[in-house]
């Protein structure tokens, strides 16, 4: 278990997640997986620091718990980072929980004497659909969530192949670059207008 949270922590995920994989094939049903991170977690780490941020971290816990249908679980990556794992959930279950937890997060944190405001972005991706293991479904939930942060935050994402061909043209462009600059390849040219 997570120290600061109670959640399960990485090892009890995988553990939950294999299982609930195993489940989702043999009875031929589909799965979720969410990642949430809160968005501008680390101002308030630097504002007020860590100690309120945890304060926050164990508040937000107990809420995302009692987000959760009774076969779910919710646990804690480290930082802000917290993984869901919905059993026998559609995109339209996933859809509901996402919502569901977007209001609950959206109500104030009372930490010590600070009320805090916070929203969260959540990436989501389907058993089977976007993937058949673990990593595959992390990796692809991940994009998603950025995506959400990349348009804005407070939202939620499904994963489409979209991201996933701009997640490796961006890697390959990015590569290119490097290799380029590396070997000498750069060069400036400029037009007078």
């Amino acid at each position: 278990f997570d120290p600061l949270t109670g959640l399960p922590n990485r090892a009890q995920l995988q553990e939950h997640t294999l299982h609930s994989l195993a489940l989702a094939r043999r009875n031929r049903e589909s799965m979720a997986l969410m990642m949430l991170d809160l968005d501008h977690f680390k101002d308030i780490n630097d504002s007020l620091g860590h100690s309120v941020g945890d304060g926050l971290l164990c508040e937000l816990a107990k809420r995302l718990r009692h987000g959760l249908r009774e076969d779910d679980i919710v646990a804690r990556l480290g930082g802000d980072e917290f993984i869901f794992v919905l059993q026998r959930a559609e995109s339209k279950d996933a859809a509901e929980v996402a919502r569901k937890l977007m209001e609950l997060i959206d109500q104030p944190f009372r930490v010590g004497t600070h009320d805090l405001k916070v929203t969260a972005s959540i990436g989501i991706a389907l058993y089977p659909a976007d993937g058949a293991d673990m990593e595959t479904l992390l990796q692809r939930a991940d994009a998603a969530m950025y995506q959400v942060k990349h348009a804005g935050r407070h939202d939620f994402r499904f994963f489409t192949a979209a991201m996933q061909q701009r997640a490796a043209r961006h890697l390959q462009l990015v590569n290119a670059l490097r290799y380029a600059l590396e070997r000498d390849q750069m060069q400036v040219v400029y037009q007078p207008q």
